[in-house]
């Protein structure tokens, strides 16, 4: 096998724009071909998505039964709603499919766990789409705490708060009009905080305790959460998200998604990370990252080199496919241990959970 043939089930705008035209380079004017893999169908319950596939040159197949069937799929990009995550994985496991999922991986940790043992049983590459983790301003943020660029960590903040549902055909979609969907603000965004919180203080978060926010729109998800954390080594965080805060402008919510790491010495910030942005300079905002010392001026710190983060992951779960080790998706169960412990302790009105 020279390069993994994938399909993406569920043709969104997300998948559209960010996993098919960024992620597998359909989008040939900004980037190159990737060398271990390329997209070649697209699947949507929607007949509307076809032609938007059709103008990639997609193979466009109707069903998960027929992207099961195919030939020329090897492995496919689940890109749909929570709920379906289980049973469309499931169904493209026991195919002999290797899978990557939009995160949280479904919406039970006993589903979650059912799809690992298919995919060990099968020897099939899981993975579960964390692109964060894969941003060059993350990365070097993680590698200043590391080296004790900022002294030693006493806590930080992670924020993703914006404003989504305060329209009503934002109201009436998956993320906000269902809880059963675990898609409203915790587990649309807190779930990038918390895997994004573990990966920059190279630790593990065992324990949460959180309460939700104020009712200001009228959806049925929960409007946002205020999350308080202690990892492993006992450094003390706190999480922000929202569905329910404007921030001005387009601009002014960008900057807004990133955090904040408070040392001993200096403080480490991000402006515009926590995002579906990579860095490129062709994007809209510029993503920033900054350290501030006692008696300083806040420093800019650069990256040598940006790189795509839904490329990354695609890369890395073809790499798997084609000569392992194969990925398991044991920290999407952890993430999602993570985010329905944080349900569990808010409607408990905050009590302290262990992890």
């Amino acid at each position: 096998m020279k390069t993994v043939r994938y399909a993406i089930a569920g043709f969104g705008g997300i998948a559209e724009n960010r996993i098919a035209k960024e992620g597998f380079a359909m989008d040939s004017t900004r980037f190159k071909p990737l060398p271990n893999a390329r997209l070649t169908g697209a699947m949507d319950i929607s007949a509307a998505r076809k032609s938007a596939a059709k103008k990639m040159g997609l193979k466009w197949f109707d069903s998960v039964d027929a992207l099961c069937e195919s030939k020329d799929t090897d492995a496919v990009f689940v890109a749909t709603n929570n709920l379906s995550h289980y049973p469309i994985a499931k169904q493209l496991l026991e195919a002999r499919k290797h899978v990557i999922i939009e995160k949280p991986i479904t919406t039970t940790l006993d589903h979650a766990r059912e799809l690992m043992q298919l995919a060990s049983n099968n020897d099939l590459s899981l993975a579960v789409d964390h692109m964060m983790l894969y941003n060059a301003y993350n990365i070097k943020a993680s590698q200043i705490i590391q080296k004790g660029g900022v002294g030693d960590v006493s806590h930080i903040v992670l924020h993703m708060e914006f404003p989504y549902g305060f329209a009503k055909e934002e109201a009436a979609t998956w993320r906000c009009s269902n809880p059963e969907e675990v898609g409203g603000p915790v587990g649309d965004v807190a779930s990038h905080c918390m895997y994004m919180a573990e990966f920059l203080l190279n630790d593990t978060i065992a324990s949460v305790q959180a309460v939700y926010t104020p009712p200001v729109i009228e959806i049925k998800a929960e409007n946002g959460a205020f999350i308080n954390f202690t990892t492993k080594k006992n450094v003390t965080g706190t999480i922000r998200v929202s569905f329910s805060e404007p921030r001005g402008s387009v601009n002014g919510t960008l900057l807004n998604l990133g955090y904040e790491v408070y040392g001993s010495k200096k403080t480490l910030s991000t402006y515009g990370t926590l995002f579906q942005l990579s860095g490129h300079s062709d994007e809209p905002l510029k993503l920033r990252l900054e350290i501030d010392g006692r008696q300083s001026a806040a420093h800019k710190l650069r990256v040598k080199k940006e790189q795509n983060i839904y490329r990354m992951v695609i890369q890395n779960h073809a790499r798997s496919v084609m000569s392992g080790p194969r990925m398991s998706g044991d920290d999407a169960l952890h993430n999602l241990e993570l985010v329905l412990k944080v349900h569990e302790s808010a409607k408990a009105n905050g009590i302290k959970i262990q992890i």
